[in-house]
């Protein structure tokens, strides 16, 4: 069919069999739309795999490295796996706690000298200047510089808590946990108390939780760089995870599965 100025204009039509179909498809695609989705089957939680109660139970030794009993350690406790990042962030949170935060630095209203104009504003051929305390000279203010503010982190008290659970746990695995009937040394020697630590086979870096009216005890580990003697009510996830052995009392441990548990 020819148009207007020689253009040639085709014009389609739909057959029957096309029509027909179309308002059966629009329906058919419609109730499929309102169908409700099958739901898959719920998936079975599996509980993350921790220590048998073989690990649990620990020799209780005495200061000369004789065993005197064992201990069974709670499950709830000793044996809960280990969350990685939640280590991390009490970590954290215990570390920027040991900034003080009390940098400063002085800015112009503060530094020493006079706030007089060195000269006249025009006519000298120099750039204008208001006085010799701005950040541009010497001796002059800082600008931006470091303000005393607290770098303190919001960590949950039931945070701090598990993590140290975890701690604890990945420690018992280890068998880095050493367990003594009592801890009241008969001196306050240095080298005494190490001889104690090298027959119980602790070495390097270890922990040693009683409580703080042991006074032989602080006494002894504080000449020691490798040794920490703390209150066990003291204990957070850092130290005992920074320490290679954790060493405690029966007193110590009671406290802590109290605090814990």
């Amino acid at each position: 069919m020819k148009g207007e100025k020689g253009k040639v204009m085709v014009t389609t039509r739909k057959t029957p069999r096309a029509t027909a179909k179309a308002p059966q498809a629009r329906k058919a695609a419609a109730a499929s739309a309102k169908a409700p989705a099958a739901k898959a089957p719920p998936a079975k939680a599996t509980a993350p795999k921790t220590g048998d109660a073989a690990s649990l139970t620990l020799p209780l030794r005495n200061l000369k490295a004789e065993k005197v009993g064992e201990v069974t350690l709670p499950e709830e406790i000793f044996g809960v796996p280990f969350r990685r990042h939640l280590v991390w962030e009490v970590v954290k949170q215990i570390r920027a706690r040991e900034h003080r935060g009390t940098h400063k630095t002085k800015v112009r209203s503060e530094v020493s000298g006079s706030g007089k104009k060195p000269f006249k504003q025009k006519h000298t051929g120099r750039a204008r200047q208001g006085g010799g305390r701005p950040p541009i000279h010497r001796h002059g203010g800082t600008v931006f510089g470091p303000r005393p503010h607290s770098y303190d982190l919001k960590v949950n008290a039931k945070a701090k808590k598990a993590a140290l659970r975890c701690v604890l746990s990945e420690k018992a695995r280890g068998n880095q946990v050493v367990l003594l009937d009592t801890l009241q040394l008969g001196s306050h020697r240095t080298k005494d108390f190490a001889g104690v630590l090298a027959k119980l086979g602790v070495e390097g870096k270890a922990l040693v939780l009683d409580r703080k009216d042991n006074l032989n005890l602080s006494r002894a580990a504080a000449n020691n760089p490798k040794v920490i003697a703390l209150d066990v009510l003291g204990l957070n996830a850092y130290d005992a995870l920074n320490a290679g052995t954790l060493v405690f009392s029966a007193d110590a441990l009671r406290a802590a599965i109290e605090v814990l548990a």
